[in-house]
């Protein structure tokens, strides 16, 4: 386990072992299909831990593992990062997931837990020191609401900023949950379903890219009336909704960020790379508006789409990579 001095981010969330299969297309009900196949690491939790690390913040990552290949090349990966472990040890396997990417880089992901799905809030607990030594605080919804409520609940106490990427889109994020939520990142999928469970908004999650800004920032409102929502759009880019007097350096409350240019490849990953660059921005950059930490992982998470794979397409980006002014 490598050692960081002054941890900035701290990411809580999961670690899994991807099978990755690359199609014409993606597979309907039974149909066979022939396609190329490789394997490597992911996990919401681990994809955004190696986009924060890479993207220039001192970075540890809190999650559990089994004794087994994967818990070993989870361990043997965030060392050549220089990401500090906390490790719950599980009788269980490390955490898989099966994913198939069609040749326009759509995917379709099936997760088995495996591990994960044990990360107690207790363990999350016992580490609170590395949440109060941390600048940014995220996590994801591949392990229990419980350890990552922990997680967001001692940030909160010790005055330390929280990202809440809520993914997948079936998780159960609880109105509690939201609560201590300083920056909530949905995309358009995730963003319907928190509106269709608490706020009782029915939304095609196809068409919110197209919702004018106004109705937009509205319903982000709704959902999340004390933080910032970031929509994150694919190819159209993200929406940032700020509390109106709250604006994190910005000069409105409500405006839209385009995507990067890129030529992709696979956008597995692509939202973990938005969020994990976000949260390094934010953590490594105080002085710089919110709509500039917006840009930097808007490009970061444009070109992590321009490589196979979900950790392993992170890109490594020299230092200082993240952006230090205003403006």
């Amino acid at each position: 386990m490598s050692s960081v001095a002054a941890p900035r981010v701290v990411v809580v969330g999961s670690f899994n072992v991807d099978h990755v299969w690359t199609c014409p297309a993606l597979p309907r009900p039974g149909e066979t299909l022939t396609g190329s196949y490789h394997t490597g690491p992911g996990g919401k939790g681990f994809n955004q831990a190696t986009a924060a690390a890479r993207a220039g913040a001192d970075t540890v990552f809190v999650c559990a593992l089994g004794d087994d290949p994967g818990g070993q090349l989870a361990r043997s990966l965030a060392d050549a990062d220089g990401i500090e472990l906390r490790v719950q040890a599980s009788d269980g396997p490390t955490g898989t997931a099966g994913i198939y990417v069609d040749e326009d880089g759509r995917n379709c992901i099936v997760i088995g837990p495996g591990a994960n799905a044990t990360l107690d809030d207790g363990f999350v607990a016992g580490q609170a020191d590395a949440i109060a030594g941390a600048r940014i605080v995220l996590a994801q919804l591949e392990s229990p609401v419980a350890s990552v409520l922990e997680a967001m609940r001692l940030a909160r106490a010790a005055g330390i900023k929280t990202i809440l990427n809520p993914a997948p889109a079936n998780a159960p994020a609880s109105r509690e949950l939201l609560a201590v939520a300083d920056v909530l990142t949905p995309n358009e999928t995730e963003f319907a379903a928190l509106l269709a469970r608490h706020a009782g908004e029915r939304i095609d999650a196809a068409e919110v890219a197209a919702f004018d800004d106004a109705r937009l920032h509205r319903l982000c409102r709704t959902l999340l009336p004390r933080g910032t929502v970031v929509v994150t759009l694919g190819g159209a880019g993200a929406f940032v909704s700020h509390r109106e007097d709250k604006l994190r350096g910005d000069d409105t409350d409500h405006y839209r960020i385009p995507a990067a240019p890129a030529d992709v490849v696979d956008t597995t990953g692509a939202g973990d790379a938005f969020s994990g660059a976000l949260a390094a921005s934010i953590a490594t950059s105080a002085n710089t508006t919110f709509a500039d930490h917006i840009r930097f992982a808007a490009k970061y998470a444009a070109l992590a789409t321009e490589r196979e794979g979900a950790a392993a397409a992170m890109p490594r980006l020299p230092s200082p990579a993240v952006p230090r002014t205003g403006g």
